[in-house]
């Protein structure tokens, strides 16, 4: 059972199978110009590698939809390149390479749960929660009299990821972190 989608049906999140590539559709635009055919412009991120590029297609072109399978996992250990993720259901081990999961485990500790996303049930990234809750491991005091507005200073937190917090912020503090982009939310 092979499902297609014509381009003239692209929305925001899309994932579809183009030159033996998986792409998820980032933006889309459709064009209707005065004279000469509609067409779709749109940006496209590869899955596997995360590249990005524009393309623009004819809205009847059609492309078989990639189905991308997202469970959740608890990380183990890792051991060399590879890193162990246990499924908390069947409680079997997945190893998965390091270029895969090295940017999700600078926020997450072992026992720590992340999301990691299958395509033809091969693993192809991991991914840590929005947000999470780490304890600082190493952070200078903050500077007497420096009240600047807005002024920070580096912190090591306890997966080893080093972050600007404000001055306020202290060793042995635990923080509340946007793993997206990889900033100090609040203190907690």
């Amino acid at each position: 059972m092979a499902d297609f989608i014509l381009a003239g049906d692209f929305r925001k999140g899309v994932t579809f199978e183009m030159d033996g590539k998986v792409v998820t559709i980032v933006d889309f635009l459709h064009v209707k110009p005065g004279k000469g055919a509609a067409f779709v412009r749109t940006k496209l991120r590869d899955v596997i590698n995360g590249g990005t590029v524009e393309m623009t297609f004819n809205p009847t072109a059609k492309f078989q939809t990639a189905h991308i399978e997202h469970k959740t996992m608890v990380y183990s250990y890792n051991d060399g390149d590879l890193y162990y993720f246990m499924d908390p259901n069947t409680f079997d081990m997945l190893p998965i390479n390091g270029e895969a999961a090295e940017d999700a485990l600078k926020f997450v500790m072992e026992n720590g749960e992340v999301t990691v996303s299958f395509y033809n049930g091969s693993p192809f990234s991991v991914e840590a929660p929005n947000f999470v809750e780490l304890l600082i491991t190493h952070c200078e005091p903050g500077a007497k009299g420096n009240t600047t507005q807005g002024a920070t200073k580096p912190a090591t937190l306890e997966t080893g990821f080093t972050l600007q917090v404000p001055l306020f912020v202290n060793e042995g503090d635990t923080i509340r972190v946007d793993t997206r982009t990889g900033s100090y939310m609040s203190r907690v």
